[in-house]
């Protein structure tokens, strides 16, 4: 019998919701694409980290407000532990501080539970392939933040960014955690945050929420 090819192969996720009447409906429906096998579905954010410790996973589906361990800090912890599995938010919640600490946390995908099936499927094969999707509503959110909370006199890009430190912003700004990055742009992940140390530190950024407001505003993202 012959392996199953890199095209056939199922994208393996894990839905984390902790109310069942959520989870597991949208487990059962994820399910019947003929590309994604749901292999756990999960209450909270530790055991979602056991269920990714366990096996290799491409995708889970988080909420953000979940009892034991939340979905930030489960995002945090993924992104650090797990890298090559991506995150991304499925959450009633679309207010500024839960976005930007989402993508922060390393998020590749942020929607909001008013998703439709196909919007969820494709934002999980996106995050699959290193892609970032942001439903528009959080986009919407994202720009009226950038509107009515412009970075400080002063605080406009240095003129001394390098083309590579701004490529690494503009991706940045995107959603891209650094493994994506370092894969779009051909170069080591520990270039990568060589680069973003260097960025930081040129243009005063304090953390990757306000990477990612710095790149909108300045129109890179």
């Amino acid at each position: 019998m012959s392996e199953p090819t890199e095209e056939s192969r199922k994208l393996k996720v894990i839905v984390a919701d902790d109310q069942a009447a959520v989870r597991e409906p949208l487990a059962a429906v994820l399910g019947m694409s003929d590309d994604i096998e749901v292999i756990a579905a999960a209450a909270d954010g530790s055991e979602v980290l056991a269920a990714v410790a366990a096996t290799a996973v491409d995708v889970v589906l988080m909420d953000l407000r979940m009892p034991v361990m939340d979905g930030i800090e489960a995002t945090r912890r993924l992104s650090e532990e797990h890298p090559d599995t991506a995150v991304v938010v499925l959450t009633t919640f679309a207010d500024d501080d839960s976005i930007l600490a989402a993508l922060s946390a390393g998020a590749r995908g942020y929607l909001t539970k008013n998703a439709g099936r196909q919007d969820i499927v494709r934002a999980i094969r996106a995050a699959a392939a290193g892609q970032s999707v942001l439903d528009r509503e959080v986009q919407d959110r994202l720009l009226a933040t950038v509107r009515t909370r412009p970075p400080a006199p002063g605080q406009a890009l240095p003129a001394d960014l390098t083309p590579r430190e701004r490529e690494v912003l503009t991706l940045i700004g995107r959603g891209l955690p650094n493994r994506a990055i370092a894969q779009q742009l051909f170069i080591s992940e520990a270039t990568v945050k060589t680069h973003i140390n260097n960025l930081f530190a040129k243009a005063d950024i304090r953390d990757r929420a306000d990477a990612v407001r710095r790149a909108l505003a300045a129109g890179l993202a």
